[in-house]
Formats: C-alpha cells, structure tokens, sequence
C-alpha cells in the first residue's frame, strides 16, 4: 500500500486552510437563499492560478483548480454539498450509493444510476467509468492520482489503453450499469477515493488523448464554452444535465466566467468593492489580505462576505529519528516544549488564518481529531523545561541545529516561520542555522533520505478528510523511501503502528475509522517524532450578490456548484 502527496498539496500555501467552516450555507449576502429559484445569471472568479493545471479528468489531482472539474465531471461518488463538517462525507453521485464492500473490503462494486447522459447526450455506462480509470495509467496523460496503480490487482504494471487496449483485469463491467473493483489489500477509504476525477466517465469514441482536455466531454452540469489556458475559462449549461439525475449540484447560474493571473492583492480590492460585475465575483484561491483583515471588526458589511474554512492542513517540524541528536527521546521533547506556536501562529498571518497544533490531526470530525498536549509549554514555550531535557540527554550547554526551509513565503513553511522557530528557540539555548533552499526543489530536498536536512518545516494536508492518507504516508514504515520522494521523514518503522494502520484499513464505516485514527494519532504523539506547529485557515470573500456561499471541511473552497449570484 502506498499514499503519495499531492502536487496540489506541495502548492497549497494560497489554495488550502483547515478548520471548520462556516455554518453551511447560512451565511448568504442580499437575503435569503431559496434553491428553487436560484438559476440565472453569471458568476465570476478572480484567480491567481488557473482553473488546474490540466482539465483532462485523468490529469487532474482529486478536485483541484478551485472546484471546476466538479462542475464537468461527476464521478462515482462525491462530497456532500454542505459546510462544516457535513461537508466532508461521502455520498453518491453517479452511483446509486457509496459502494458494496466485500468482508475485507478488498473488493468494491458500484451500480450507476439511471438516465446518466454525456453532454452530447450519448448514455454513460460502466464501461466509459473503466476507460476514464484506465486513461489515468497512461505515461502520456501524467499527474493524476496515483492511488489506483497501487490498489487495483496486479495493475502496477499497467500502461494505459492506448498500449494495452485490453484493460485492467481487476476492474470488470459484468454489465452497463455495474463496475466492480479488485483491490490487493483492504481500503475502507476506497468510496473516498472515488471521488477523484479519475473516476469520470470518458467515452471511447471522444479520446483524443493529450489533446482531449481541450474539450473534455462534460457529465456533469456545465460545459466548456470558451478556455485559454491560465487567462480565462467559460462554462455554459449542459443542457443534458438535470438535478432530477444529480441531487448533489445545484448549478444556479447560466454561466460561470473565470479570469486567472490575477494579483491577489487586486482580486480582494474588487471583490471587497464589488463594482458592477464584481458583485458576482468568488474567489477559489486568495484568502483575506492584511487590509481587508484590518477591516473586518470596523466594516460589518464586509464581515458579513467572508467565509471561513476547510482544508485539513498541518505545518509542523520533521526531523530523522534514527540519526542524533535526534535519535534521543529527550532532545525531541526539548525541541517541543521550547516551541513559541503563538509567534509561529503571527508569522503565519495571525489567528485569524491559523491556530496552534499539537496534534497532527487538523481539529476535523471527519478525521477522529482528539485533543492531546503531551509536552505542555503554553502558547509561549516553557525554555525551562526544555532546557532541563537538554541537559538530562547530555546537552546541559545547549545545541546547535540547522533548520531547512523554503525560500519564500508562498507557502506556510518559508522564512517568516522559520524566524519564528529560531527566535523562541534561542530562549532555550537552542542555536538555530537557517538554511534556505529554492522553493521549487524543497520537497525533493525533503523527502530524499540522502539530502534531507537535520530539521525542516513542512507541511502535509490530505487528499480526503480521513485519518488515512493524513497518518499514513508520514508514520507507517513500509511507507518510506530511500530513492527520494520520501514522506515519512522521521524514518519511524513500528511494527504496532503498522499493523494498527492495518486493521483500520479494513473497516468500512467512516465513524469507526475516525475514531481508531483519532487514536493513534494520540499515541503516535506520545513518541515526539514531529514537532506540530500550527494548522492553517482560510478566510475568502464573495461578491455583493453572492449566495450560498459556504466552506466545507473537505475543499477549503467555495463549492461553486452551489453558489447563486442576482
């Protein structure tokens, strides 16, 4: 079994946060919101970055570009469309439930609903799901999710249709309405997974390969009308979509135009202003600027246009526990009681955008967070206590460490925490080197066992709103690589953890998972592998006219298959 992060999460410094979002779809602006009589007109997004890095759904990483590919591509399952922590469930979309699980949950089978249709209105069966699934394999069509070529029976191997036209063997399709899933060990998480673009229909006849997402062939409520990639992108309605055969999308307005490249500094300006057609503006990448903040206690009307969320997201400090001196438990411990999180919580922007960590979980239900501080300093450190540890493991004249980090701010593990780090450790006899590397070869830096530095600050957000793929890739051994691209950076290999990440792995039902996850996460913490630093959160504004716009705890973005706009 193997978890692989994100390119989406290795950017997320201005696209994710964590946290529970606003109350559902209560905070609205210009009145109440009625679903019934929310269609027309034309809602606006002003973006930094583009709508994904492709919109081929095979090359696309779960339901990045700010929501978009959920307005195209349904798939056999999805999140509910609602915030907080209802948000982050799993329900079914073009399946008539969240899948029929084996006794071991190694094998998945799914029925489609009835009356699915592509936008040309050609139906969609089991077997254009198997083509979209089996398309993600191929070497010309990279960067989608990997899971599957992990999962699946014997398909690790597996090329793609356009070289082995024959298919995966561990997916069948005993019939047009049914697909069935093979998998080499239990995934409880699997209806998650489902989620992903990958999981989209595609139909034969259509595939232009590389050049397919110039025209994706939409399934779900809207269609591509116009795009220019990293400028502009129009949706219109797919006039073979209806809500009688998608209860999860509510697709209120007639059109959606995106514009991207944008500074964030002028995307808050006029959304914040909402001149003429600003008023229908959202923004899916750019939290709240220091202006807009500054304003928020002193301008009830622009508080009223701001929703908090969502992406479960933690920065913490990663160090190699097999090498001193942070092989000793002590030095460890010392490192987290000398930690000043509400400095490391300013640099990152304050408490309104972040809040101190000392779990790994994000504080998500979803997740099984349980509370727990083994290592109690205060929202300021306790220097005493960790320079007492220090000098019990051998260090009574302190230590010196250099601590790696990006290069720039663009992400929540740059200078300004770093400094942060390296100022309250000071106070403890800590002398803390700083050393820089190039924002865009950070996380090779990182995850290679050969180059990775005695300390870094990193980041880790997960993929879906489970205890999975948040505690797996970083604490299960058999997780570690030693050729690079490595995430388990304390290099921890403990046979009771693994075989726990095991036994959770089977069980099917979200709740019970969540709360094993929950668990573990309270023991792996006794261990002091990590030092969690702070999660992160998001506020985002939405236009005058804007309805319904609310932050779940799976996206950490509007879901725009939900907003309505006057």
């Amino acid at each position: 079994m193997t978890w692989t992060r994100s390119a989406l999460l290795l950017t997320a410094g201005v696209l994710l946060g964590t946290t529970a979002a606003c109350g559902g779809g209560t905070r609205t602006a210009g009145g109440a919101f009625d679903p019934n009589t929310c269609q027309g007109g034309t809602l606006r997004i002003l973006n930094q970055k583009d709508a994904g890095s492709h919109l081929d759904p095979a090359r696309l990483y779960t339901s990045g570009g700010g929501n978009i590919p959920s307005l195209l591509f349904r798939t056999l399952t999805t999140r509910n469309r609602a915030g907080g922590a209802e948000g982050a469930k799993v329900v079914p979309d073009l399946a008539t439930d969240t899948g029929q699980a084996n006794a071991d949950a190694t094998v998945w089978t799914y029925h489609l609903r009835d009356g699915l249709k592509f936008e040309d209105g050609t139906p969609i069966t089991s077997q254009d799901v198997k083509y979209g699934i089996e398309r993600s394999f191929a070497a010309e069509l990279p960067g989608g999710a990997p899971y599957l070529h992990d999962w699946l029976v014997e398909a690790e191997d597996y090329q793609g249709p356009y070289k082995q036209p024959a298919g995966i063997p561990a997916i069948e399709t005993p019939d047009a309405r049914t697909i069935v899933f093979h998998l080499n060990s239990p995934h409880g998480d699997f209806p998650y997974l489902a989620t992903a673009t990958q999981f989209a229909p595609v139909p034969k006849a259509k595939d232009t390969g590389a050049d397919y997402e110039k025209h994706p062939i939409s399934s779900g409520p809207y269609k591509i009308d116009s795009y220019q990639k990293g400028k502009s992108l129009t949706l219109v309605r797919n006039e073979n979509w209806s809500r009688q055969v998608d209860g999860n999308r509510l697709a209120c307005p007639d059109r959606i135009e995106g514009s991207y490249g944008l500074d964030a500094a002028v995307i808050n300006q006029r959304i914040s202003t909402g001149s003429g057609e600003d008023a229908n503006a959202v923004t899916t990448d750019t939290d709240l600027g220091p202006s807009e903040l500054a304003q928020l206690d002193s301008n009830p009307e622009l508080a009223k246009r701001v929703a908090k969320g969502g992406f479960p997201y933690t920065y913490y400090l990663a160090f190699d526990t097999t090498k001193a001196p942070f092989d000793n438990q002590k030095v460890r411990e010392a490192f987290t009681y000398a930690v000043d999180r509400q400095s490391v919580v300013n640099a990152a922007g304050g408490s309104s955008l972040a809040y101190p960590a000392t779990t790994f979980l994000p504080n998500n239900k979803s997740m099984g967070y349980q509370a727990f501080d083994y290592f109690p300093a205060g929202q300021n450190g306790d220097p005493a206590k960790a320079k007492q540890l220090l000098a019990e493991a051998g260090f009574p004249n302190g230590i010196t460490v250099t601590l790696a980090h990006r290069s720039d701010n663009s992400n929540g593990d740059g200078p300004a925490i770093a400094t942060a780090v390296q100022d309250a450790y000071k106070k403890a006899g800590i002398t803390v080197n700083l050393q820089s590397v190039d924002a865009e070869s950070y996380p090779q830096t990182v995850g290679n066992p050969a180059t990775q530095p005695q300390v870094s600050i990193q980041g880790w957000g997960a993929d879906w709103p489970s205890g999975g793929p948040f505690l797996v890739p970083i604490f299960d051994g058999r997780q570690y690589i030693a050729s690079g691209g490595n995430f388990n950076t304390a290099h921890l290999n403990d046979p009771a953890v693994n075989a726990e990440i095991d036994q959770i792995n089977k069980i099917t039902d979200p709740a019970q998972a969540a709360q094993r996850w929950g668990a573990l996460d309270a023991e792996l913490g006794k261990k002091a592998v990590d030092v969690p630093l702070y999660h992160s959160t998001s506020l985002r504004l939405f236009g005058k006219n804007v309805r319904n716009a609310f932050v779940s705890d799976w996206t950490g973005v509007y879901d725009l298959s939900a907003v309505s706009v006057k």
